[in-house]
């Protein structure tokens, strides 16, 4: 399913995935999702790809999830697959995933990071994830993830209070490579993934899935995630956070 609203475009070695819908801040549809997981795995089938980047627009990475695509799985007009191929499209992704984020990094704008090899953020980026807000629950093996890396009382205040981590805090607690400012995030970004896609790629491969270890485990949670994401997004309570948060008010 392919999207206007990703451009895809090759650095050398490096295959950058932009999300470019400025007018939704970069909201993701299921034709984005689709053509994220596309363009991942062209990329770990091409041999002269060494390393994909994922970048935003200026002010906004990503605003999380289309809500009016949400709503329609919530209502079950639709089934909504392109979500959960598209995060184990990341969780299995054979080369290394760089971003570079500014601004607005919500939901699925901040768990997308927790499968990044290396992510630079602006001092103006701030990670949120209103999943409890909406009736949901976490997704991207953020339940496995962020514990690991924040420790279990600020991963409950990201991902269960919804209380937004700054990009120095994240920088803190290791789920930031470096903070940089604006106009030169992108070149940061870009240097790094080409300095990764300069090194011996075997070498590299090897030593990466030493560090992350098996798959399995993480791929397992995004399933339980995704069983229970569903059965939240069909609740009623999701049905109400969701009508109210899109006309901007609070749910009964």
């Amino acid at each position: 399913m392919a999207s206007e609203h990703i451009l895809i475009e090759r650095r050398d070695a490096v295959q950058i995935i932009r999300m470019n819908r400025p007018d939704k801040k970069n909201a993701i549809t299921r034709a984005m999702y689709a053509a994220m997981s596309a363009a991942l795995s062209a990329g770990d089938a091409d041999p002269g790809v060494r390393a994909h980047l994922f970048l935003g627009v200026p002010g906004a990475f990503c605003a999380g999830n289309d809500l009016a695509d949400f709503l329609a799985v919530a209502m079950g007009s639709e089934s909504g697959m392109e979500v959960w191929d598209f995060l184990l499209a990341l969780a299995g992704a054979q080369k290394p995933l760089v971003s570079g984020v500014d601004g607005i990094a919500v939901g699925i704008g901040t768990t997308l990071n927790l499968h990044c090899d290396l992510t630079f953020a602006t001092p103006r980026t701030v990670f949120t994830t209103p999943f409890v807000d909406l009736g949901l629950v976490p997704e991207a093996a953020s339940s496995l993830l962020v514990p690991r890396l924040l420790g279990h009382q600020r991963a409950f205040a990201l991902l269960c209070l919804g209380e937004p981590l700054p990009a120095e805090e994240a920088l803190a607690a290791g789920m930031v490579r470096a903070v940089v400012a604006e106009e030169m995030l992108e070149s940061a970004a870009i240097a790094a993934a080409m300095r990764i896609a300069s090194k011996p790629p075997e070498a590299l491969r090897m030593s990466r899935d030493l560090l992350r270890g098996p798959r399995e485990e993480v791929v397992r949670r995004i399933r339980d995630e995704g069983q229970a994401f569903a059965q939240r997004l069909r609740s009623d309570e999701a049905r109400r956070a969701l009508s109210a948060f899109m006309s901007r008010k609070k749910p009964a």
